[in-house]
């Protein structure tokens, strides 16, 4: 009897390696396939023949593939959609909460922005880029769609996944929480020094609510109001 229950004890301990092992490779791949673009970033200033619509679409073709690859994974291991994050039992609730937790939350990064300017950290060069600029009511609809997107892709891959598979391999959730805000703000390299440390930063703060909330959609809510303010209404209202 004893025996069996070392044997057992043991065929536990390799599986759980084994699974660790797997995540991790699992991991690696996609973050393979998202560093070299996000890296990219620090560089696409110096390009100015960019359009909105081409950097638009190209941008909601590969979120898309992004999430497909996901629950392509979750699929393969057996995994519910809700270890993401994605669960909408109290989405009501959630979609409250982000649109109230929204205004400090935008003006936190302000403030924080503001002050890392202050300190000498880089600014985003001027112009900016053209793919950030939408002209006429046609870009300015895809720039809506572009919103929705992002915000539901990048809250989908780097609080639900990258946290999850994360804390699988580091056994530690603020380890996973700064890991994912790190990488998520490598693609923001053209905001300068003070906007990739500011979205360093807002990363965190979406980490916080999705593990508190257990749910991608507070997160979402506040991501899409951030990014609709900044490519949607602010270019509104500097052409009015």
């Amino acid at each position: 009897m004893a025996n069996s229950m070392i044997g057992n004890r043991s065929i536990k301990s390799s599986f759980i390696q084994l699974s660790r092992r797997a995540q991790t490779v699992e991991v690696a791949v996609f973050l393979f396939l998202i560093l070299p673009s996000m890296g990219l970033s620090f560089l696409v200033v110096q390009q100015g023949d960019v359009s909105f619509v081409l950097a638009a679409l190209s941008t909601i073709l590969r979120d898309l593939a992004l999430v497909s690859l996901i629950l392509f994974f979750l699929w393969r291991n057996g995994e519910p959609v809700s270890s993401i994050g994605l669960t909408f039992k109290n989405r009501w609730r959630d979609v409250a909460l982000g649109a109230v937790l929204f205004l400090p939350f935008f003006l936190g990064a302000s403030l924080l922005g503001s002050a890392l300017q202050a300190l000498g950290f880089s600014l985003p060069k001027t112009p900016p880029p053209s793919f950030l600029s939408p002209r006429g009511v046609g870009e300015y609809l895809l720039a809506f769609v572009l919103v929705v997107a992002v915000a539901t892709a990048e809250e989908t891959i780097f609080r639900g996944y990258l946290i999850l598979r994360f804390r699988a391999i580091t056994a530690n959730t603020a380890a996973a929480a700064l890991l994912s805000a790190a990488i998520f703000s490598l693609g923001h390299g053209y905001e300068g020094s003070a906007g990739v440390l500011t979205v360093g930063i807002m990363g965190v703060v979406f980490a916080v609510i999705y593990l508190w909330r257990q749910s991608l959609v507070a997160p979402m809510v506040i991501h899409f109001l951030q990014d609709f303010i900044g490519i949607v209404l602010l270019p509104q209202l500097g052409n009015g």
